[in-house]
């Protein structure tokens, strides 16, 4: 259940208040693709992964082959990367997966009885490939992030936790083992700062652990706060999860039996863990909980009812905040699925302006909410402003009524990228080829986003 990729804030779009709230509630999931199961039988955990082109990417175990399988979605179908089902040798329950701006995708898996350790494999230029095991140690939980510079780490739950970073075909470990002393849920992001940010469940708490991308082994994480998150549930897959605002974290757990088992949401405000929005937020017990932040700092969650004393014990929803009120609200009604749902994940296309969400009821589906009527602020404040050549090879003219105060491009991913304020416009000869997003900040402190190529 991982988004870390190179995008693992996979995820851009700009809702503030009543014009999120009235579109939360008016707008409907769509399957993503022409069948609603996107797998050819039962699955379970879910990854889903979205590139700087818009290409969705959705990995499970999968029951009718015994196997781990990758499909994309290319904007029209779904199709098995490699051309078939089934890329690993046998079981591959415990998995991440990744995706870099290159057109790199990168699956792991726990690797099959009678072997041991964290098995790697990339998909480049049409096939996949296998690379030396991050770990030959035994382990389950595992996460995989790629960083700006498209270098590749991997999260293993060996050793009490480990972090590696391929370098050169090999396998490097990044500070010290067993910094968080456990890895129950691992999960992995790469922020702004290039610092590498761990969650995970240990000592009944839900800890994130932080460390510079180029450290060595001698080097030592540093628990971010000083403490940990908050008592955290860690039964009935009641995931805890992070997901990065630049280099803010966000983290979202399931509270503690004492607490209720519902719904928290916490970020760090450069000095501790701070609760965003209504705390224990959820109607009931809930587990299978993912989330996804987009670039302008709006969080949304998914989680399932766990709750046998509800008639929809087991149906998933999905919530974001209403920045107005500070209320946690659902998007697209109550319930996403139609029955008892498991291995939740959740991203954002930030190409296409959707909100997607991936989990397994009988099978893997993937849907996705339209979040086009929700860039009001272009439309409510007419703050618009254009771009021009658009593509283009490096000179991009910024035209607009109202007056600009600041320029930012980032990659589709939230990366800043290497660019250069010019007179009227903004410089990315410098930048790879590819997806950005240009955020414009007027005198009157409002924003807006439009996307960018680079040819």
């Amino acid at each position: 259940m991982v988004k870390n990729s190179y995008f693992n804030f996979k995820k851009a779009i700009i809702l503030f208040g009543l014009g999120l709230n009235l579109f939360a509630n008016a707008q409907s999931w769509d399957n993503v693709g022409s069948s609603t199961v996107v797998s050819a039988g039962n699955s379970s955990f879910n990854n889903l992964s979205i590139d700087a082109s818009g290409n969705y990417y959705i990995s499970y175990y999968d029951v009718s082959v015994t196997k781990g399988s990758v499909q994309k979605f290319d904007g029209t179908s779904w199709s098995y990367l490699g051309g078939s089902p089934g890329i690993t040798t046998s079981f591959a329950t415990y998995s991440a997966l990744a995706s870099d701006n290159q057109g790199n995708v990168y699956y792991s898996n726990q690797a099959s009885y009678p072997s041991t350790g964290m098995e790697v494999r990339k998909y480049s230029a049409g096939s996949w490939s296998s690379m030396p095991s991050s770990t030959t140690s035994s382990l389950t939980y595992q996460a995989l992030a790629v960083s700006a510079s498209n270098t590749l780490f991997a999260y293993g739950a060996d050793g009490s936790g480990t972090v590696r970073r391929y370098n050169n075909g090999v396998w490097e470990q990044v500070g010290n083992a067993g910094f968080a002393g456990g890895a129950l849920f691992a999960e992995m992001a790469i922020g702004t700062d290039n610092k590498i940010y761990t969650c995970q469940i240990s000592n009944g708490g839900v800890n994130v652990y932080s460390i510079n991308a180029n450290a060595s082994s001698s080097d030592s994480w540093t628990q971010v706060g000083g403490a940990n998150v908050g008592n955290a549930y860690s039964s009935d897959n009641s995931y805890s999860d992070i997901a990065l605002y630049n280099s803010t974290p966000y983290v979202v757990y399931v509270s503690s039996t004492a607490e209720g088992r519902k719904l928290n949401v916490k970020k760090f405000d450069g000095t501790s863990w701070v609760q965003v929005g209504n705390a224990n937020f959820s109607d009931t017990v809930v587990n299978n909980t993912a989330i996804a932040v987009s670039p302008n700092g709006t969080p949304y969650i998914v989680a399932c009812i766990w709750d046998s004393s509800f008639s929809d014990h087991g149906r998933n929803t999905v919530y974001t905040l209403n920045a107005s009120t500070g209320n946690w609200e659902k998007v697209g009604g109550d319930f996403v699925s139609s029955g008892v749902c498991t291995y939740n994940d959740i991203a954002i296309d930030p190409v296409n302006n959707y909100l997607v969400l991936a989990y397994s009821q009988n099978g893997t589906i993937v849907k996705r909410i339209s979040l086009n009527a929700l860039a009001v602020n272009d439309v409510k404040n007419n703050d618009t402003f254009s771009v021009y050549p658009n593509p283009t090879h490096g000179i991009v003219t910024i035209k607009s009524d109202k007056k600009i105060k600041a320029v930012e491009v980032t990659s589709i991913s939230g990366q800043a990228v290497n660019s250069k304020i010019i007179d009227q416009g903004v410089d990315i000869s410098d930048a790879p080829t590819g997806a950005y997003l240009l955020k414009a900040t007027f005198d009157n402190g409002k924003t807006s986003v439009k996307k960018i190529i680079k040819q």
